[in-house]
């Protein structure tokens, strides 16, 4: 792909995370993402991307990729059989997304997205298939589901995806209005574990 081209992608994609974060996944108008990037054809997203969805598309996997890199690098995918520590490596690279202007208009959108993660169901999507993140909610289903059965425990994961978005979507805006919060990064995701740990152990 040409250069141009490329760094064309780079704005549309930069531009379409800040409006679907404000103005949501199905409510931001392609022509203010058009505008966003700077680009003076309003077919742009289509040309590039070939509709809303396919520029939502590049998104998650541009921020799916960055996760399980960081997850890959951290040897956060090893197996572990503690439910804790599993939940830790499930939050720990996604609150990452936090440190960035990008990684938080990204949190907003996954928040959006939460009920087509596929986890109720046991098929993964969201290109989130054959990654190192449904290896471990995988793990983290086989450590619930002794005392629960198959759709408990599922309907278990899917709350926990949903409380986990929803909860770091808000510490995104939040962020975004004051950058800096009573309770630190590290303290917020020490007790956003030990949540959903225990949600999970109920």
């Amino acid at each position: 792909m040409a250069r141009d081209a490329t760094r064309t992608r780079e704005q549309l994609i930069r531009a379409g995370e800040h409006r679907f974060a404000r103005d949501g996944v199905a409510g931001a108008r392609l022509r203010d993402v058009v505008r966003d990037a700077e680009q003076a054809n309003d077919a742009a997203v289509s040309y590039h991307f070939g509709s809303r969805d396919g520029l939502l598309t590049a998104i998650v996997e541009k921020h799916m990729s960055l996760m399980e890199a960081d997850r890959s690098r951290s040897g956060e995918g090893s197996p572990d059989n503690h439910l804790v520590e599993v939940v830790r490596m499930i939050v720990v690279p996604t609150a990452r997304l936090l440190k960035t202007p990008e990684g938080r208009d990204f949190l907003r959108i996954m928040e959006q997205l939460a009920y087509h993660s596929g986890v109720r169901s046991g098929r993964p999507a969201l290109g989130m298939q054959n990654t190192i993140l449904a290896g471990q909610l995988a793990q983290l289903e086989r450590l619930i589901q002794p005392g629960l059965d198959k759709v408990a425990t599922r309907e278990r994961l899917a709350s926990l995806v949903t409380f986990l978005t929803a909860s770091l979507a808000g510490r995104a805006r939040a962020l975004e209005r004051r950058p800096r919060q009573p309770l630190g990064h590290q303290r917020y995701v020490d007790e956003l574990v030990a949540m959903l740990a225990a949600a999970m152990a109920a």
